[in-house]
This record gives C-alpha cells, structure tokens and sequence, in this order.
C-alpha cells in the first residue's frame, strides 16, 4: 500500500515539472524595448512605413532635411486693390486721352444757360454713405494717406496732396472737396431741367471723376468756372483736369460752349500719345 501511495507521488511530481516545462519563454514581467522572441517594427535607421510620417529632420527616403528647423515662409498678405484717388493723379472711372478726345468731340456745344432759379440746394450733398459717414468723408478717406477717423467718421488726422496746386495738407479742415464740374457750371449746361433726385447723384457721385479733394484755396479760386476761365495752376494736372471736366459732361449729357471745348482740347493735348 505504501509502495503504490509513493508510485501516485512520483506519478504527480512528474506531471507538474512536465506542466512547468511548458510555460517556458513565456515573459510575465515588466515589457522591455522589444518582446522576447520578435524583431524591431522597423530597423535603426531604415525609413518609415508607408503611411509614417518621416522622423524629423529626415525625408521619406531617411536623407537629411535640409529644410529641418528652418523658419516657415510666411505666406503673403491678401490686400485688397486701392481704389482710385486724386493723391495718386487718378479718379473712378477716369477715361484714357484717346477716349477723352471722342467724348469731346461729340459733346454738344451751345452758349450757356441762365442761372435763374439756381441754388446749390437743389444739389443735395453731402447724402450718407453709410457707416456714419457723408460723401466728403468719403472723399477724405479716399484721397488721403493715413487718415484716421473717429466714432462720427471724421478724419481727424492724415495727409493729402492738392493735385490743383502741389498744396501738402495735414488738417482737414484746410481742405475742399471739389466738383470737377461746378454745380452752378452744371446748371447753366443741362441739370437745371434735372430732377431733385437726378441732382442729388451729381453732387454725390462717386462713380465719376467729378468729385476730388483739393486745397481749399484753389476750390474758391475756381468757384463755378469752367476750364477757359480757370485752369488748375499745376499744369501738370491738366491732362487729369480735361480728361475728367470731359468724362463728366458726357456722362451727364451737359453742354461745352466753344470757348470750353478749345480749352479741354488744349488741355488733352498735354496727355502726349
């Protein structure tokens, strides 16, 4: 009996060692930099997986980025195209000199007309612009070079360049916004058989070259004349002068007196080619 108990003992000592034996290779404790028994996902210094993101400073191809930790280039500022100013010896929609010498070519000429029953406030100006600002803030803001605003749309700081005369201006206060074509002048040539609002737009366009802003000195100057009673004392802005004082009569339907017409063709003249 005590032989067969000692032969089980032996039979089940056996049995556990064998079932030991089995579990070998088998890691249950902390994992280190790689499991027992399988390779590196990828090799030292081969490249990534398709699908990886290269390491830094290295390509695809595991080469030296030459651009690695340089400075990104910044990517240019969107700006919006300056819109077209009397500073820069433009207006909105300002004709060439060959297009200019057409329009006056086809302007209808005829003596002036009575002044009678004229006042400029049938000529409603400045109209809102919207935004807390009139026409001529609109103006300043246009023709200026850091102009400043405040809250009601006043432009309480900047500088302009009156293209009438050379006149730097700093305070706008010094300065007038013209008509190209004076109201009065307009009246006598057309817009006295206008509507209020047709008037209206006349003094407010900002489509046009009729509306610029000029030292004040040489808007009072000019008064209600036209380009053979007053010429801009900068000669050089009688190109822009007639090709504007044109544009406007034309657009607006308005008659030249022959004296007028001379005077604009003079004053193209001086645009070359």
């Amino acid at each position: 009996m005590r032989r067969q108990k000692n032969k089980w003992i032996t039979v089940l000592t056996a049995a556990a060692l064998l079932a030991l034996a089995g579990c070998e290779g088998v890691d249950s404790g902390p994992a280190g930099p790689e499991s027992k028994g399988h390779a590196s996902a990828t090799a030292p210094g081969s490249p990534s997986r398709t699908g990886d993101a290269p390491a830094p400073g290295a390509t695809a191809t595991g080469k030296a980025d030459p651009t690695a930790g340089a400075t990104p280039t910044a990517k240019p500022t969107r700006t919006s195209t300056p819109r077209p100013s009397a500073g820069d010896g433009t207006l909105p929609g300002m004709p060439t000199a060959a297009h200019s010498r057409r329009l006056l070519a086809g302007l209808t000429v005829a003596p002036q007309g009575t002044m009678t029953g004229y006042n400029r406030d049938k000529f409603p100006h400045w109209a809102g612009q919207g935004d807390s600002c009139d026409t001529r803030e609109t103006i300043l803001q246009r023709d200026g070079k850091g102009v400043r605003r405040d809250a009601q749309c006043r432009a309480v700081s900047g500088r302009w360049v009156s293209v009438y005369d050379g006149k730097v201006i700093t305070s706008a206060s010094g300065l007038d916004i013209d008509h190209t074509v004076p109201l009065a002048n307009a009246w006598r040539s057309g817009a006295r058989s206008w509507t209020q609002e047709q008037r209206k737009a006349f003094a407010n366009d900002l489509s046009h070259p009729q509306l610029l802003a000029v030292s004040a000195s040489s808007n009072r100057s000019k008064g209600d004349q036209g380009p053979d009673e007053w010429q801009p004392p900068l000669e050089s802005y009688w190109c822009a002068y007639g090709r504007s004082w044109t544009s406007v009569k034309s657009t607006y339907g308005l008659t030249v007196t022959s004296a007028e017409k001379a005077m604009l063709g003079r004053m193209l003249a001086t645009c070359g080619s």
